[in-house]
């Protein structure tokens, strides 16, 4: 094995001697998302490399920090990649439901495209809250998971040909859009990613530049961390706390272990 399939493999807790099949990929996907936070740090920090797999390696694996879609989405894909899987990284566009439009920011979503016995799936451990933590079929089937119900729809529009929509655990009673990508574009190299992190840090409707975020799924639920609020879904029960500066560096040790 390389340095990165042996590292994320201890960063998660899994055996070294586990075959990582396509079912698997379940706990794949809900190590990572109870493991590595969804953060946005080095960004507020002022601290953002070059996306590259030694610097993604050094960050999230060795250093025990997270990141945003286009770095947890690439870790993902490199440790993949080296288990023998047939994928590609993709970009989309994230539907914001607060305002009813599509991100400003374009396609700045980065996820994982994996085929697996002729059948195309959305795989995605960066899109915050909102994980599937399964594989979803690119046939419309919905699949279900701790977090909520999750399918994709071939719909063709601007941002490309199909559509993710999403009921979350919790939150949702409808079905509703996360984010549309396009199968037809896929990213070729991971410098190209370079592009989409200097988005996310320099426009000025990015949500990821202006204030800390961390979250990441638990046993219980999720839990959120902002520079004023830490919010924690235990059992379905809500429980919001304001916090201050000295409390938000409490917490961000305590919980993320960042």
């Amino acid at each position: 094995m390389n340095d990165l399939n042996v590292l994320f493999r201890n960063r998660l807790g899994l055996p070294q001697d586990a075959i990582i099949t396509f079912q698997y990929l379940d706990t794949v996907l809900e190590k990572t998302a109870k493991t590595i936070p969804f953060e946005n740090l080095c960004i507020i920090e002022n601290r953002t490399k070059e996306i590259t797999k030694e610097n993604l390696t050094s960050k999230i694996i060795e250093q025990n920090e997270g990141g945003l879609c286009y770095e947890l989405n690439t870790i993902l894909f490199l440790f993949l990649f080296e288990n023998n899987f047939k994928l590609t990284l993709i970009r989309g566009v994230t539907y914001n439901h607060i305002e009813q439009r599509w991100s400003p920011t374009g396609n700045t979503h980065v996820l994982n495209l994996i085929t697996h016995n002729g059948q195309v799936y959305v795989v995605d451990t960066g899109f915050g809250g909102n994980l599937p933590l399964k594989p979803v079929p690119l046939s419309g089937e919905s699949v279900a998971s701790s977090n909520g119900e999750f399918r994709v729809e071939h719909i063709e529009s601007e941002h490309g040909d199909y559509i993710l929509y999403m009921k979350l655990n919790r939150k949702d009673e409808d079905w509703k859009v996360g984010y549309a990508f396009n199968t037809k574009e896929d990213v070729q190299n991971i410098t190209e990613l370079n592009e989409v992190q200097r988005i996310i840090v320099e426009h000025p409707e990015s949500a990821f530049n202006k204030k800390p975020l961390i979250t990441k799924i638990t046993d219980k639920g999720n839990i959120t961390l902002t520079d004023t609020s830490f919010t924690q879904w235990i059992n379905s029960v809500l429980k919001k706390e304001s916090i201050d500066e000295k409390r938000f560096n409490e917490i961000r040790k305590e919980y993320f272990k960042i």
